[in-house]
Order: structure tokens, then sequence, then C-alpha cells
């Protein structure tokens, strides 16, 4: 089968999946609760636990004194207490652990531990933290040309800024980890994390032991986005102190509103920008800041920065651009990875710029972004410096133009809004070009396991993990193909920190790149012994020499000679069997290291991606000016995933990665009051996309004729670029609200667009209010 289903597929739906909440463990098992603040920034005065130590069926009560290694568990910058101990920094952070006999007497005890606070002054919005200068770290910069001499050159100059908002993972299984101790030190970690290495470290240091003493084991995730690169460690700390204290297998797993009280979100930006630009439309001179709220610690903030200022240019050649990028700390929940990592950020951005300069000039959007696609020659080096190779910018825009009849709907839409006053249209168009590979560049390693054994079966363990994407399906499809026989004698195991170590995380959109070549790795290794074994086999059944393992081919599940394939073949499980006879082994460890990669973080400048992936997307929505209600009409999208391991799980991460990038530009408002309670905490309060949100056509194709030589079989990384074609869905909103207004001037519209905010875009458009 060419494209077969998500190996999981049936379990899901039959409901054999085993995740972890469902891994049967014996009767000594205690469930774990986690206290935390209830206060945005306070020292701790004191903590009473006493009157929950009493309580029948609490075994342990652990505070940060109690952690017999480190008491930190933040992952490049060591500013995130694994326990509070004399001061909060915001709510939701963790103070106390409990193991008790169930949920039901964690909570009770959770209720009897009596905190005093002495608050102090909070800061709650990322604009009080930029007033008070509250840097994580210091700003970094991205430029190229002469940005001064590049303003005197435009023609036309215009200033602007957009707000972009946070959002949560809702991952369908919450943060949860069962931790069950072994012998002396051991400690067996079944935790749900996206990076199985890091969560060994993170342990391992909590507990003040060596990595050789902790296992991670992760067979599945129901879904993570990102919300679990990092803050699954935070579990997995927690769960294995409470193990350590006990002695016991311990459970948590977080309860939905406490899961989204405590975990990071998406960093909201506030994005300042000057450009200067022609006539025509063409760009000369971008200045732009990206301004990010990091909550109270580091995590990943930095890194995703990084990002959004290496996508700032989106998917145009600016010959005069600076970027700076700083990070602020807030009194909120560390922000975390999410999707796109900084990217939807720094694109959102760059195509506000984009349409604020057409409405200017009372041209089309979509024509405005044509002029200034990066191009060849002199207009394809990004402002970092990397040459925009196999650019499928251009051949994207013909045909999805023609496929979605952009032009003849665009003239419909502007017909319409002539002839409506309270119900109006918008259309747009957004392109995606988004570098594939870790930006921290070592952090592109994979390695793998691949085990044949004498039945002619395989297994395969890799440094992935799979959280719903089909990584685990593509992964036996790539090993299938490689070792020539079928699907179903390829069974992919349980990531484990055992089995394949020193992992990078399941992110940045390159699981299949790299532990796909790392598999293909330890495959051509196997294929190197059987080639020779083979033709030793068939020289001796034919009492020649004619046979050589240059000559040796598999596929179908039979190993043959190319020059005689009818004398000499055989079954691969015979030769298998024969391997293990003859004493060879059939067993290879495979690795792989992204090559011709790497750049200076301190200037800016070098090669940071192994390639790009490209997108493009027509969105058409119609407003009720009246209520802010938007109705999604259609949306057309062609993506480029260069040659499809599997069209199936491409298309569905494509469908997902819009409606989910949907969710962010349009519905998923976190709302915090006065003292830094997040408010919409659960799936009543907190809106999420659903079916009414999903265009009422929506048609998807992948590009064909486009192979990527730089990934495995010429595949392209699929996760993530799909999210910012959600971008052509807010941006016709905005094209709608610009419409209420009789010079389609420039609205003021955040992302997330929602009713109100859209409303509110109408309403300042009637006060003449400018960006």
């Amino acid at each position: 089968m060419k494209h077969p289903h998500h190996d999981s597929a049936i379990s899901h739906v039959a409901g054999r999946s085993v995740y972890i909440d469902d891994i049967p463990v014996n009767e000594l098992l205690l469930h774990g609760k986690v206290v935390y603040s209830t206060v945005a920034h306070a020292r701790i005065k004191s903590i009473d636990i006493s009157a929950a130590q009493q309580l029948n069926g609490v075994h342990v009560i652990l505070l940060a004194k109690d952690i017999p290694g480190e008491n930190q568990m933040g992952p490049v910058v060591h500013d995130e207490p694994c326990l509070a101990g004399e001061t909060v920094h915001c709510i939701g952070q963790a103070i106390a652990l409990i193991a008790a006999v169930d949920d039901e007497t964690a909570r009770a005890a959770a209720q009897r531990i009596q905190i005093v606070y002495e608050p102090l002054e909070p800061i709650l919005t990322l604009e009080a933290a930029i007033e008070k200068n509250q840097l994580l770290a210091p700003a970094r910069t991205m430029q190229r040309g002469d940005l001064e001499q590049g303003f005197a050159n435009a023609k036309f100059q215009i200033k602007g800024q957009l707000r972009t908002g946070a959002q949560e993972h809702w991952y369908l299984e919450t943060q949860t980890c069962l931790c069950i101790p072994g012998e002396d030190k051991e400690m067996n970690v079944y935790s749900s994390t996206q990076h199985p290495s890091e969560t060994q470290a993170i342990v391992a240091e909590v507990l003040g032991i060596a990595k050789n003493e902790v296992v991670v084991e992760t067979r599945r995730m129901g879904g993570a986005f990102g919300g679990k690169e990092t803050q699954a460690n935070h579990v997995a700390a927690w769960t294995a102190l409470l193990a350590r204290a006990t002695n016991r297998p311990v459970k948590i797993r977080l309860f939905r509103d406490d899961d989204q009280k405590i975990t990071g979100k998406r960093h909201p930006f506030i994005i300042e920008y000057k450009v200067g630009f022609h006539e025509n439309g063409m760009l000369e001179a971008l200045d732009v800041t990206l301004n990010a709220d990091a909550g109270c610690a580091t995590d990943l903030s930095m890194a995703i920065l990084e990002r959004a200022m290496l996508h700032t240019d989106s998917s145009y050649f600016v010959p005069n651009i600076k970027v700076i990028g700083r990070a602020y700390r807030t009194n909120l929940p560390s922000n975390t990875a999410f999707r796109g990592f900084g990217g939807p950020q720094g694109m959102a951005g760059m195509e506000q710029i984009i349409d604020h300069v057409a409405r200017f000039l009372r041209l089309d959007p979509a024509d405005v972004r044509q002029k200034n696609f990066y191009g060849t020659d002199d207009r394809n080096i990004t402002h970092y410096g990397q040459t925009v190779e196999l650019n499928r910018l251009h051949t994207l825009y013909d045909q999805l133009l023609t496929s979605s009849e952009y032009h003849k709907r665009k003239e419909a839409v502007d017909a319409f809004n002539t002839a409506n006053e309270f119900l109006k249209k918008g259309i747009a168009m957004t392109p995606v070009k988004f570098g594939i590979s870790f930006t921290t560049t070592f952090l592109n390693q994979a390695g793998a396991l691949v085990n044949i054994y004498t039945d002619g079966t395989v297994l395969v363990n890799h440094g992935g993990t799979e959280m719903g994407q089909g990584l685990n399906t593509k992964i036996a499809q790539i090993a299938a193909a490689e070792l020539g026989i079928d699907l179903g004698a390829i069974k992919v195991n349980a990531t484990n920190t055992s089995k394949v170590p020193n992992t990078s995380a399941t992110a940045a959109s390159a699981g299949t790149d790299l532990n796909g070549m790392a598999v293909k790795n330890a495959v051509d290794q196997l294929k190197g012994r059987l080639s020779n074994l083979a033709a030793a086999e068939f020289n001796r059944r034919n009492n020649d020499s004619k046979s050589t393992s240059e000559n040796i081919c598999i596929a179908n599940g039979i190993v043959f000679d190319k020059n005689d394939s009818t004398k000499r073949n055989l079954k691969f499980s015979e030769l298998t069997g024969l391997a293990y006879l003859h004493q060879i082994s059939l067993s290879a460890a495979g690795f792989y290291k992204t090559p011709d990669i790497g750049w200076d973080k301190q200037i800016g400048w070098g090669k940071p991606f192994n390639y790009y992936a490209f997108g493009m997307a027509v969105s058409e929505v119609s407003v009720d000016v009246l209520t802010g209600e938007v109705n999604h009409l259609r949306t057309d999208i062609l993506h480029d995933v260069g040659e499809s391991i599997n069209e199936g799980i491409d298309i569905g991460q494509i469908e997902g990665g819009f409606i989910q990038g949907l969710g962010w530009c349009t519905l998923e408002d976190i709302k915090h009051d006065s003292k830094g309670n997040l408010l919409n905490h659960s799936p009543d309060t907190y809106k999420l996309p659903g079916i009414r949100n999903i265009p009422k056509v929506f048609n998807v194709q992948l590009l064909n004729g486009a192979p990527n030589p730089r990934a495995i079989r010429k595949s392209k990384a699929v996760a993530e670029p799909p999210f910012m074609l959600a971008l052509s869905t807010w941006l016709a909103i905005k094209d709608a609200v610009a419409a209420t207004h009789p010079n389609n001037e420039e609205p003021i519209l955040p992302i997330p667009a929602t009713n109100e905010a859209i409303v509110l875009a109408i309403a300042d458009l009637k006060k003449n209010k400018r960006v």
C-alpha cells in the first residue's frame, strides 16, 4: 500500500491504544497532586503542611527543601525552580507535591495546606514589561543593506504596529507521567514528552543521580504541538520526586483546568515597523522590532524569538532590512514552544506590512506579494545570508491563483461589498516560506536502532516521538522501502532512552527528516551485511563466483541477483535465518546529522536551514459588521511537501495545521484578570475551532513534480508550515473590515481577530483613527 493509514488508527477507534494513563500498575500505585501558587508574585512567608499530613491515605508531601538533587528544571537557562522555595513568580508555579492513595485524597490534602504570602508587585502585561525594561536577555539584531539609504531612496514610508495573542496548546491528553522505581537508584519514567532525552536529564538532575539510572519511554502522546517539548519535563520531575520519596509507583495526570493554569502558551508579541516602498509596491527598506512576552522564565523563549526574527521576511526580498528582537519577563507562566515556534508571529508582521502597503497604494495585495517574492540572482538572499534555493513561490502563485479563480472572485467580492452595507466579504492570498531545521545547529542529529529477526520481521527504534502526527507510520514506510520488504513486516517500537540515547526533541518539523535518515543509515549497514551473505550463498548454490554484493537487490521481500534473478533468488526471511547461522549481526545503530548547515548566532548570518517548505492559501470570508461574526466561505491551499511519503498523513497535517492556525488567528483569546488569574482555563470558556469554523469549501492540494533532494526519499517536512496558511483568513477578515470604510482604509486588527476585535476595528475606522 503506497499510502497506508496511520499505524494506530484502528487501535484509536477501537479504544485499544495505550496512553500513559492506560498503563496497568499494581496496587502500590499512588496518585500525585501539584499544589501551586495562587498569587502572581510574592514571597512565601510560611507553609503549613501538618493538617494535610494527618489525612489518612497521604503518603508524602514534598517541598523545595526535600529535593535530593538540584531544584531546577530550566531546559536552557536554570531560572525555573522545580518547586518554589522563597518566592513565587506566577500563578500556577508549583510549591508542594502530594502522593496519596487516590485523587480524592490528594485533592483533600491540597485543601489543607496553608501558604502565607507577602505580595510583591507583579508585571502582568507585555506593555508593562517593556515600560519597566524587564528584558529576559540582551536584544538580538539581524540586518542587511543600508537602512538609512533605503528609506532615503523610498518614495513612501509608513509606520504600524501589530499585536498577536497567546494560544493554548489544548492537547487532548493533558500533561501526564508515571514513574516506577527500580533497583537501587533506578527510575523508569513513562512520560508524555516530545523530548525523552531532556526529560531523562531533568529527572536525573532533580533526583541527584546519573542519567544511566533513568530510563524514559514514550509510546505515544495524545497531542503536544510544542507544549510537551520542555514542559512535560515538569510533570516528570514532580512525579519522579514522589516516586523516589515513597519508593512506590506514582502517577500525575493534570486536571484540564490545572494544566491550562500551570503551563505556558504561545508567546504574545507586539510588532512595530517602519517600511519604505515605491509606487509599484516594491519594498525598499524595513525596520522591525519584535517584542515577545516570555513569561516568568526563559524556557525556549530566545530560540523562539530567534525563529520569529528569521521569518520576519516571510516570503519577500527586502534589500535593506533591520530586525530587532527583545524578550521580556512577566509574572505569568513561562511561555513555550508552539507549532511554528515564533514563525507565525514573525510572518504575521510581514503579511500585515504587505497588506498595509497595498492598501496605502490602492493595489491588490496579491499583486504586491507576487512582486516582492524571493526570485533569482540578487533577489534570493535572506536578511540572514541564506540563499533561497528551489524556490516554489512563483509556481505556487501561478497555479493557485488559477485554480482558486482568485481574480474573478476578487471582483465578485468588491461588487458584493458595494451592494451590501451590513454584510461584507473579504478575500486574501498569503504564502509560506518556512525554514526546516533546528536553528540551534547541534540539535540537527538523530539516532536509530534497527533489529532484524530470523523470521524476517524488523523492529525499528528511533529517537523521535509519536504525538499523533504519523511519524511512526512514515518511519515504518521508510524502513520497508529501504529494505525492500513488505510494510507488514515492520514494527516501530516505543521511543526509549535506553535504546536510542542523546536524541533531540521531536520538533522543528524535522522528525521524519532526521529520524528517517538515521533509520536509513542503520538499514544501509544491514543491507551491506546481507548483500555480502546473499552473494556468497548464490555462488555456493551455483558453484561459481558470478554474484557480487553490488548486484544484490531486495524487492517485495525477495533477495536476488539483478543479473540473474531467475536462478539466484531467495526469500528475505530465508536470508535472515542464514545470517544467524553464519553469525552475522542483524542489529545496527544508525545515526544522521544534517550536512552543510550552520550560522553565527551573534551576528545573525549564515545558513541555519537545510531547506525551505513552501505553501500558499486563498481564503474568502463574510463578516457581519454589526456583530463581528465571521462566516468562512472557502479556502484553497496548494502546499509543497516534496515527494510525499504518505499523502493521506500529509494532507491531514495540512488541514489540521490550517485549522489550528485559524484558532490562533480568529478565536483563541487568552484572558487574565488584574491579578494574573487565567480566566478561560477550561473547554467551556476557552474558544477552540469547531466544525462551524471549518471553511464551507476546503480544497487542499499537494504541489506535484517538486522533489526535495535534501531530505529522506525526496520529501519535505509538513507539520508546522501549514499553520501559517491561516494568515490568509485573518487578512481576508481585515479585507472585509476595510470595506466598511468608503476609502478602504487600513484597519487596526490584531490576532486573534475575534468578533469583539472586528467590531472595535470597524468602529475605529468610522472614527478615522489610523495606525
